[in-house]
């Protein structure tokens, strides 16, 4: 199963301190907009972090099918429906789920045996 580009979302209190921390530490900014709260942050090993603002409790476990790491679209995927449909049938609960009969972007969301929340946000058309 691909399940596309990894990246972590942090839920934080304060967008700007958390951006200025972790410019601090060698990422830069490459997408999102502090005035809605939201920022992408990469290092030079393309270690993608995400800061979000008050959008979600708790740090989220993030996957994107259908880009890499440098968030460019890959020829190849696995489509979030064909992964739903994998998870289920492995017998996994999914909290999120997504249309199995629709196309284009979309999102499901589960949860680990730790509570840890996991993403898997599809935001392109499928190619095959």
């Amino acid at each position: 199963m691909k399940l596309g580009a990894f990246s972590i979302s942090l839920a934080v209190a304060d967008i700007e301190a958390s951006r200025d921390f972790y410019t601090k530490l060698g990422f830069e900014q490459t997408g999102g907009d502090v005035a809605q709260k939201w920022l992408i942050l990469r290092n030079a090993d393309n270690v993608v972090i995400g800061l979000f603002q008050g959008m979600f409790d708790k740090n989220m476990l993030t996957f994107n099918p259908g880009w890499n790491q440098e968030c460019e679209e890959v020829p190849e995927f696995d489509d979030v429906r064909g992964i739903q449909k994998a998870l289920q049938e492995s017998g996994l609960e999914l909290d999120q789920t997504t249309d199995a009969d629709g196309e284009g972007p979309a999102h499901i969301a589960l949860t680990d045996p730790d509570g840890n929340p996991i993403l898997i946000d599809q935001h392109r058309q499928a190619t095959g």
